[in-house]
């Protein structure tokens, strides 16, 4: 259960830090199989005031699972981009446990 932030071209606020912590190991909860997750910090150099873009890869067997969201701070764009997260879970589990429970007994030649 590993956390990865990168910010290239600037240095992290350590509140933003614990801030970015704290939301993404709930994620965790969500997934057992999570190996870990890589979040990225960039500042987009458009002329609007939402130029803070959070990026997240939450690294799983088979394909992982991207997100990423832009706002007016760092903090709205990790809760927004954490939600998202949340979203794609619950989805890929449904689907995990949807096939699972199409496959019969006899097909599996038990």
């Amino acid at each position: 259960m590993k956390i990865n932030i990168q910010s290239p071209g600037f240095k992290v606020n350590p509140q933003l830090n614990l801030f970015i912590q704290e939301k993404a190991e709930k994620l965790f909860n969500y997934y057992s199989d999570l190996i870990s997750i890589e979040i990225s910090l960039k500042i987009s150099n458009s002329d609007t005031k939402e130029n803070k873009v959070c990026e997240i890869r939450l690294v799983i067997p088979g394909n992982d699972i991207l997100a990423s969201a832009q706002c007016k701070t760092f903090e709205e764009a990790v809760l927004s981009v954490v939600e998202t997260t949340k979203t794609r879970i619950k989805r890929k589990k449904s689907k995990i446990i949807g096939t699972r429970n199409d496959i019969s007994p006899k097909e599996l030649h038990i």
